[in-house]
């Protein structure tokens, strides 16, 4: 099933919802900080937002290095022990990994006949 069918035309309604639970379940069930909701909500768009790209099949890179930025912070929010120039690096590798797949799914819009032509 397509994400486009199960969001439909409202994934911002979608994320409020993530939203509410998560207050409800810190508010009731267990004791999550205000950091941490935000960081689940974030990851939560990045999410949403991944679904939505892989759909749509538009901005998937940006969509996959936002998920992977999400829950990196998501893990440090809830307590991994990555500073800056670790996570920088992870962010490094993911983006040089997704580069690397990307070269090999896409095609120039020029031909070599236009390049000729141009020259």
């Amino acid at each position: 099933m397509s994400p486009k069918l199960i969001f439909g035309r409202e994934p911002v309604l979608w994320l409020a919802l993530v939203a509410v639970i998560v207050k409800f379940i810190s508010a009731f069930l267990f004791h999550v900080s205000v950091d941490q909701q935000a960081v689940i909500n974030a990851a939560a768009a990045a999410v949403l937002g991944l679904l939505i790209a892989l759909s749509t099949r538009d901005g998937v890179n940006a969509a996959i290095l936002g998920f992977i930025q999400a829950f990196v912070a998501l893990a440090v929010g809830f307590g991994l022990h990555l500073d800056a120039d670790h996570q920088a690096l992870l962010m490094s590798l993911a983006t040089a990994v997704l580069a690397m797949f990307t070269r090999t799914q896409v095609t120039a819009p020029v031909t070599q006949a236009d390049l000729t032509k141009a020259a």
